[in-house]
């Protein structure tokens, strides 16, 4: 998770940022011209001659979806900004709305439920909800929307101690938590497929033969931990508030391509009316036209931002920040798994 010092633009330059057309102008330029812009099109619109959108055209096709899945890139201002006018623009079809997030995990729902019933203040719930540390930056708008409008928001994602205790240990780790802890998780909570294997394989620079390193396949079954606890939160959610739509908060990688968390709502539900909205870093800057073929397959819907910058020039730093993860890591404690393999 990357820290931010940077608040969001104030809602007037909001105002200024509508897409991309397909012959921008100043306003709007291809590429992104600063990391507060996002260019908007739909990747599955046959031909090219319709595909750019605002965010008031995006919201008009997604507004029947049930669940509308809004992929990020952690802390990217653009990515945020993006969702919080997106949020607004749902919220005028549909006033009924959810707001999951993965930001926090559903052991802290409690916490999140005082907030928004005005008990507790931010520190509060950003101190006893661990909360992220880019949360003013990147989800205060968000909750506060849900806030002032009195909607619900969920805290989609699996409790950190359980994620990381799978990831050291196993799947059978789980048969160590109690009942009650448990009976919060999915009854299935790996499930997964071929292509989410090898892309998360790929991703972590291992291999995804059945010889892969027990720790890379218990960090899969981590992530699918997560995927699938997103999902069935999501689902309590319909059931709890029935003709709601959902927005669902998460890192770009849990939704790509429907896989990860959206594979794992489908699984359950395949009727489910599902929108994914994927980001995508312009890398070439004198490219004159946006690479939607290239990048089709990510989402539904694409947003194309400029890349963050590099956190570290220097190796030997960036291989001390790296260690320094570790050492927090190791210092979590977990009970020994089941003897059983996963």
């Amino acid at each position: 998770m990357q820290k931010l010092t940077a608040a969001l633009l104030p809602a007037f330059l909001g105002s200024l940022i509508t897409g991309c057309a397909l012959h921008p102008g100043p306003s709007d330029s291809w590429p992104p011209a600063s990391q507060y812009h996002a260019p908007i099109v739909a990747a599955t619109a046959p031909g090219s001659a319709d595909r750019s959108l605002t965010i008031a055209r995006l919201a008009r096709q997604l507004k029947d979806s049930d669940v509308v899945v809004i992929g990020e890139y952690h802390g990217h201002h653009g990515a945020h900004l993006l969702q919080s006018r997106l949020q607004l623009a749902l919220f005028k079809h549909n006033p009924n709305q959810v707001l999951a997030l993965e930001a926090f995990n559903l052991d802290h729902q409690e916490v999140l439920d005082r907030y928004l019933a005005g008990e507790i203040g931010e520190g509060e719930l950003i101190d006893d909800a661990d909360g992220w540390p880019n949360y003013k930056a990147s989800y205060r708008p968000l909750v506060e929307f849900a806030r002032q409008h009195r909607l619900p928001v969920i805290a989609a994602n699996a409790p950190a101690q359980t994620v990381r205790c799978v990831g050291r240990s196993g799947g059978n780790w789980l048969e160590q938590i109690d009942k009650q802890a448990r009976d919060r998780l999915p009854a299935e909570p790996f499930h997964g497929t071929d292509r989410y294997r090898q892309r998360f394989f790929d991703a972590m620079g291992g291999h995804h033969s059945e010889g892969a390193s027990e720790r890379m396949q218990n960090s899969y079954l981590a992530q699918l931990l997560r995927d699938n606890t997103m999902a069935t939160r999501i689902l309590d959610a319909r059931q709890q508030h029935p003709g709601h739509q959902i927005i669902h908060i998460n890192g770009t990688f849990h939704s790509e391509n429907r896989d990860g968390v959206v594979a794992a709502l489908l699984h359950r539900q395949p009727d489910l009316r599902i929108a994914v909205i994927s980001p995508v870093f312009v890398t070439d800057k004198n490219d004159s036209a946006m690479p939607v073929e290239a990048n089709a397959g990510k989402g539904d819907y694409l947003y194309f931002l400029q890349p963050l910058p590099d956190e570290y020039l220097d190796p030997e730093r960036y291989r001390e920040a790296i260690r320094r993860q570790f050492r927090d890591a190791a210092e979590i404690s977990c009970p020994p798994p089941a003897s059983d393999s996963h």
